[in-house]
């Protein structure tokens, strides 16, 4: 099901102001402002260990490495530390984030995102618009009334316990049996999630989308065709947007020329 952002804004619009849409946040929103990538994390994680980083890189995928790192040093601790000091821009940089801008005034009651840090969170606190931080049971019992739930999905920096950043971590989200997976089936019922700032090629991603179609196919009880999810990305092609179709994903295409402003225009389109 090919869309472009023009075709497809009143529609995701009219379901953002009936709040039914649910943005699912990747690492490329944040991109822009100058976060490393995992090249450059594992090249940290190599100097940790000793090892020459091109060496290191040929060893075995991002996962294996970051449980090798946890094998060997015998927590995640060092390397989270490291990484939330990356993950940390200025301020000015999120005030001057247009995509970041856009997700506050949303407004939505619930934003989902794979991304360890608190960008998320310090838009909206930049801009004196409450959300609450969900990544445990805890938080969940702790929502304030009239705050955003930001629901981090794959953890955060405050809370290494939290964290999926290991093979085994991955493994154990494959179960989907998780609280925060349990919320997500809770969330999704009746409701449209949409991707940004996740790669085609993230099996993780990919494997979410597959699940959630499974599970949007047993529980669909009513005749609303609203897809289960749209995935705003760049350069799909045919066999990516046929494959998506099947699990019931709306592709929207963006610029891939000029991405950072095309996502930017297409989050300020549906406001």
């Amino acid at each position: 099901m090919l869309s472009s952002p023009n075709q497809e804004t009143a529609t995701l619009r009219s379901i953002r102001r009936s709040g039914h849409l649910i943005p699912f946040i990747g690492a490329g929103l944040s991109v822009p402002l100058g976060l490393p990538s995992w090249s450059d994390l594992l090249d940290i994680v190599a100097g940790h260990l000793g090892y020459d980083p091109r060496v290191f890189k040929l060893t075995g995928n991002t996962y294996q490495l970051a449980e090798y790192y946890v094998a060997v040093k015998g927590s995640i601790g060092p390397l989270r530390s490291e990484m939330d000091r990356m993950f940390n821009p200025s301020d000015e940089s999120i005030r001057a984030s247009r995509a970041h801008t856009a997700l506050v005034d949303m407004h939505d009651s619930v934003i989902y995102t794979t991304n360890y840090d608190r960008i998320i969170e310090r838009a909206f606190a930049l801009r004196d618009v409450p959300c609450h931080t969900i990544a445990s049971i805890d938080d969940i019992a702790d929502v304030p009334p009239n705050a955003t739930q930001v629901v981090k999905f794959h953890g955060t920096f405050d809370d290494d316990a939290s964290l999926v950043l290991t093979e085994s971590n991955y493994f154990d989200r494959l179960q989907f049996e998780s609280a925060m997976d349990i919320k997500l089936r809770a969330d999704m019922l009746g409701k449209c999630l949409l991707f940004v700032g996740y790669s085609l090629n993230d099996v993780n991603m990919r494997y979410m989308l597959y699940k959630l179609h499974k599970l949007r196919s047993q529980l669909r009880r009513d005749i609303n065709r609203m897809p289960s999810a749209y995935l705003a990305t760049f350069s799909a092609g045919e066999v990516q947007r046929t494959l998506l179709a099947q699990w019931d994903v709306s592709v929207i295409e963006l610029d891939p020329l000029d991405k950072v402003e095309s996502v930017a225009d297409f989050l300020e389109s549906l406001l």
